[in-house]
């Protein structure tokens, strides 16, 4: 069956490409550069560095890597105990050596990267590392890889910054072929709506901290990824929708008989492919059709408002180009096909269970929304990942998702979704150019005209909520949190009380340069100002008392002040010292001093990616 692209779709594709193709052309012949041409990555090294790459190794492993013709993979790591998502990585290795040596080849562990998390940093100093451990992430990522001793990559991240970090640092070394290894989201817990409940109580001093803690214990509560639909789980979702996944291993439970079997079978396909000459390096097979079809996904799905960072300096480490007109562009012909928290009630097992991804994929295609002549580490074409797998005797095989959703409250067809669009929106005036997600917003909240309270912390909205001072219509503007200011920290502790006044019956809303990720939207939310206050954006000539029309409807976001005397308005400035010290944060002054702005990235990297 021909199925025809959407001409808008086709449109924009046009238009990144050809955007692209100075940056596209430069990163490809970069790799192409370092290719060895056909011959395995470590035979370029000398007898003594070879001999250094192989001495902790068991003889037996050394006799195999002695051979020119069998391909050793290179393993990087994001585990740690600490961080529920990222536990479950600690037997991969294992599994990932025994697999590859049945199968002609030999792995080891690269090197290890960090991977911290939002959920226990949040509101503390900690979380002003946060955006920038992406960076570290990258870099740890290269480092682990600048042996070259590998022939292949298998990357193992999940959360928030991680994976972005891994897929950057990954196209660095884009010669070679590379899998990416998902851990897979715990089990359910409470419900997403209880969870809610419980802290806007406590936010309102109505139930104590035990309370607080056994109910959020009970949602975060075993080794696997949080269940909400945020930054984690939308990585997971663009990692499939890029084809670096193998298909629908996105959301597969840690420690089940499925997950060692995907894992295992990533590490068999990627030695097998290598060995037969069909893997294609990973920079090559990554074109701009991919990204798009990653940035299609986070509309489809409402995914997480950090990709519009996220996705942006991933696309930029291989040479394309998005910006925030792309993705209100797709978003507006992109249906909106599932609802999982903060959508909705369901969470991802509840998603999975339904149809999953494979449902999505196989929608958007049948719609012609969504390339299909990609290449992905299973094959070329997206019909691939519209099947799910299944252990049949232990061993896997994969088949085609149901033609009906299991839940239409939290899954539907293409034909007849949740909304015609897929929710995210940019938002643009004389305050500057920012995004929200309108998806997760109710139809009454998302035009408010109201007067400014501007705060320069997050803290100072948290005090004068607690003296009382916020009963009424307002937009909240927070700035100086962009990633210049202090490393761009995620606000949520903002959504609580904010919350309360909505409920309340107050017109609020959220103006700020800092971040609220994909597990905000209750409470409208204009997030990512750029340029941000510290670069001299608009943001920082906001008074308190000054009207400002927020329109996510058309995405208009002004301040209704006469154009003369806005034009001659100085930035009001703030006092951040307190954000250069403490908590590690005076070792990534150079990143706070170098990070672009976050329509390009929030990168502190040069040259090509800037």
């Amino acid at each position: 069956m021909s199925i025809t692209l959407h001409p808008k779709l086709a449109e924009i594709t046009q238009r990144i490409i050809e955007r692209s193709r100075p940056t596209r052309e430069k990163y490809l012949a970069k790799i192409r550069a370092a290719k060895q041409n056909g011959r395995l990555e470590r035979n370029q090294l000398g007898c003594s560095n070879l001999a250094h790459g192989y001495a902790s190794m068991p003889k037996t492993i050394k006799i195999e890597m002695l051979q020119e013709t069998v391909p050793n993979l290179g393993i990087v790591t994001t585990y740690n105990d600490m961080v529920s998502a990222h536990q479950p990585f600690k037997d991969f290795p294992d599994w990932i050596k025994d697999e590859a040596h049945k199968h002609g080849a030999t792995a080891q562990v690269a090197g290890g990267a960090p991977a911290m998390c939002d959920g226990i940093t949040q509101g503390y100093a900690g979380m002003e590392l946060s955006l920038f451990s992406r960076d570290v992430i990258a870099m740890s990522t290269a480092v682990a890889m600048s042996h070259q001793m590998f022939d292949g990559g298998l990357y193992m991240g999940v959360c928030d910054k991680i994976v972005p970090g891994l897929m950057i640092g990954a196209l660095s070394f884009g010669h070679i072929p590379g899998i990416f290894l998902p851990a897979g989201p715990m089990a359910s817990g409470i419900g997403n709506k209880e969870k809610a409940r419980t802290r806007q109580l406590f936010a309102e001093g109505k139930v104590g901290r035990e309370a607080l803690l056994e109910s959020e214990m009970g949602s975060y509560h075993s080794p696997g990824t949080c269940t909400f639909y945020g930054t984690a789980n939308s990585n997971q979702m663009m990692m499939e929708m890029m084809g670096v996944h193998l298909p629908a291993a996105a959301f597969v439970h840690p420690y089940t008989e499925m997950r060692e079997a995907l894992t295992r079978y990533g590490a068999a396909h990627l030695a097998q492919s290598i060995r037969n000459g069909s893997a294609k390096p990973l920079g090559e097979m990554l074109t701009e059709k991919s990204f798009i079809n990653a940035l299609i996904g986070l509309m489809a799905t409402g995914g997480s408002t950090n990709h519009t960072m996220h996705l942006v300096a991933m696309a930029r480490a291989a040479g394309v180009i998005l910006n925030w007109d792309d993705f209100d562009e797709i978003s507006s012909i992109i249906p909106l096909l599932i609802r999982v928290y903060p959508n909705g009630k369901a969470d991802v097992n509840h998603f999975a269970a339904a149809g999953g991804l494979p449902f999505v994929i196989r929608e958007l295609l049948d719609a012609g929304l969504l390339h299909d002549d990609v290449d992905t580490v299973v094959g070329h074409g997206m019909r691939h990942y519209t099947r799910e797998p299944f252990l049949i005797d232990g061993k896997l095989e994969w088949r085609d998702v149901p033609s009906e959703s299991g839940n239409e409250d939290i899954l539907r067809k293409a034909d007849n979704p949740f909304s015609p669009d897929g929710g995210l929106r940019l938002m643009k005036g004389n305050i500057g150019r920012g995004v929200i997600k309108v998806s997760a917003v109710r139809e009454g909240c998302r035009i408010i005209e109201a007067p400014a309270i501007v705060f320069n912390d997050q803290r100072e909205v948290l005090e004068a909520f607690e003296r009382g001072e916020l009963e009424r219509d307002f937009v909240c503007v927070v700035r100086y949190q962009g990633p210049r200011a202090n490393g761009m920290p995620e606000l949520h502790k903002l959504t609580p009380p904010l919350g309360i006044l909505q409920d309340r019956g107050f017109k609020v809303a959220l103006l700020t340069d800092g971040r609220m990720s994909g597990a905000s939207g209750k409470v409208p939310a204009a997030i990512h100002i750029t340029p941000e206050a510290l670069m001299g954006g608009n943001i920082a000539k906001i008074r308190t008392g000054d009207l400002v029309r927020f329109d996510s409807v058309s995405g208009t976001l002004d301040v209704l002040v006469n154009e003369a005397e806005w034009n001659a308005r100085t930035a009001e400035t703030a006092d951040l010292s307190a954000n250069g010290q403490g908590c590690g944060r005076e070792l990534f002054a150079n990143f706070r001093a170098l990070a672009s702005s976050a329509e390009t990235g929030a990168m502190s990297f040069g040259g090509e990616f800037a």
